[in-house]
């Protein structure tokens, strides 16, 4: 009955109200959900993006694409073209999809739900297949929640305070007929009355998520990153290039500002933030050491480490997640989350300065000349990022045992990450004490540390994606395997190469 005398009085209003209801002016309308108040915007982009993978479907923003989706509960005549996506091949097998086809409709999903409680169901170790039908049947679930009324949740002022009820609760029957009279869309009047009393209550500091998500702030910083290379690069005078660095470092200052007002915690709480934070680093890092030894290539594996740290923010959608999320009970302290993590990701962007220097070096020796005293000076810039690195690296360890006194009872459990933390630090340490006396030569040197940064990726990134296990479980993420075997595959067939010109000119 309810279905009818809505769609009765949108009708009334225009021709199905909600094409104008449904619009871009309900980006700023307040919501509640993962545990935060968030802009309609943010989570109408999230929701989607995760269901879909892309951030419009067909015509409509992601915006207009959720309200639509979100009105059909209460009858309005609305098809969108939903395609879900489907990464995980043999899961594309289990569904009948083609070879090439990355996505299904919603509707051919929704037919083959029993299918997957089913595949579900026989499935015992949780490995990337499961993991995979898990997350389609999650999508398929979000899409239900929507269509059903259940995922919009909506401000409602109880006794002046402010109290989130789902959009079914919010438009009952009495609250739409009370409004017929108080504009030419109903239904446009309360949601404008909801987001008035929040406003009123609480304020709009929730909007400057809209504008960290609208500003573009990170994909800026790629552009002037870019720019600063090609200039130091092409240019003799260094002005250009040092006037691009400081527009880099303002703009993720700014960026990395306003994700910690949004979330009330340092940036560094998964591999999104990680990522962010280490290229960030790495440039902060370069600059602090080339003013100390006046060597503009400190400046270019600074600006290079950004840079990629920037690429993957942008481009590595699948396997990092730029969601805001609410941190899990042992990361709400911001002292030990803000010294033991951001140092030890410190430590590997400082590390990661040493591997471009040094894959550098060995490049360029294996396709051009390089005077001995070029190539020992080229190592002795190594070798001090190397330094900066194990120094941090050690204070992140001791930090992190402290930590985990505080917070598990124990200084140290062999906990994948910290074993791995544990292997990085004597890894390098070694490499280290070898330059130090002597025992390895420079040849030899630039070659460990090459090769060394694998070690770092797989205690970043291969314990998150690979073994999936331990206490640091907050911290997982899903995808990027395939990225981290051609990451070793690359760096491996690079190592051969040198490896092979290095005996030559022994």
């Amino acid at each position: 009955m309810f279905k009818i005398l809505f769609v009765f009085l949108i009708s009334m209003t225009s021709a199905f109200g909600q094409m104008d209801f449904c619009n871009k002016d309900l980006e700023t309308f307040p919501v509640q959900a993962g545990g935060r108040e968030k802009p309609l915007y943010v989570f109408a982009n999230e929701t989607i993006r995760f269901m879909t993978g892309s951030e419009k479907v067909g015509e409509y923003s992601a915006t207009e694409a959720f309200c639509k989706l979100s009105l059909k509960a209460f009858g309005m005549p609305v098809e969108l073209p939903i395609m879900v996506k489907v990464d995980h091949v043999d899961v594309r097998k289990v569904l009948g999809m083609q070879e090439d086809q990355t996505s299904i409709p919603v509707k051919e999903l929704e037919s083959k739900a029993d299918l997957i409680t089913s595949e579900l169901s026989q499935l015992k170790e949780n490995n990337s297949f499961k993991k995979e039908l898990t997350r389609v049947e999650s999508r398929l679930n979000t899409y239900r929640a929507i269509i059903n009324a259940r995922a919009w949740s909506v401000p409602v002022k109880t006794e002046n305070k402010i109290e989130f009820i789902t959009i079914g609760e919010f438009l009952t029957e009495s609250r739409v007929a009370s409004a017929k009279d108080k504009g030419s869309n109903p239904v446009s009047f309360l949601f404008a009355e909801s987001k008035a009393d929040y406003l009123a209550l609480k304020g709009d500091q929730y909007l400057l998520e809209l504008k960290y998500y609208k500003w573009n702030l990170f994909n800026w910083a790629l552009i002037s990153t870019l720019l600063s290379i090609i200039l130091f690069v092409a240019m003799k005078n260094k002005i250009p290039g040092t006037v691009f660095i400081l527009l880099t470092i303002g703009l993720q200052i700014t960026a990395i500002t306003l994700r910690v007002m949004i979330s009330g915690r340092a940036p560094i709480t998964n591999m999104y933030e990680t990522v962010m934070f280490s290229g960030f680093g790495g440039l902060v890092i370069s600059c602090v050491i080339y003013f100390m030894r006046k060597e503009i290539m400190f400046i270019l594996a600074g600006l290079a480490c950004n840079l990629l740290g920037l690429m993957m923010m942008k481009f590595a959608n699948g396997m990092l997640d730029e969601g805001i999320s609410p941190l899990v009970p042992v990361l709400r302290d911001n002292f030990w989350l803000s010294t033991h993590v951001s140092t030890i990701i410190l430590s590997y962007a400082a590390l990661a300065l040493s591997w471009l220097l040094a894959n550098a070096l060995l490049i360029k020796g294996r396709f051009s000349t390089v005077s001995s005293a070029e190539y020992r000076y080229q190592v002795d810039l190594i070798y001090t990022c190397i330094k900066v690195g194990v120094v941090l690296l050690a204070a992140g360890v001791i930090l992190g045992g402290v930590w985990a006194d505080y917070s598990w009872g124990r200084f140290w459990g062999w906990d994948p990450k910290e074993t791995w933390s544990l292997i990085v630090l004597l890894i390098y340490m070694a490499i280290l004490h070898g330059k130090y006396t002597s025992w390895i030569p420079p040849k030899r040197f630039v070659l460990m540390v090459a090769g060394a940064f694998m070690s770092v990726m797989m205690a970043w990134f291969g314990v998150n994606y690979i073994l999936a296990s331990g206490l640091h479980s907050y911290g997982f993420s899903e995808g990027g395997a395939i990225f981290l075997g051609t990451f070793f595959l690359i760096q491996t067939l690079i190592l051969i190469i040198a490896s092979i010109k290095t005996s030559k000119e022994a």
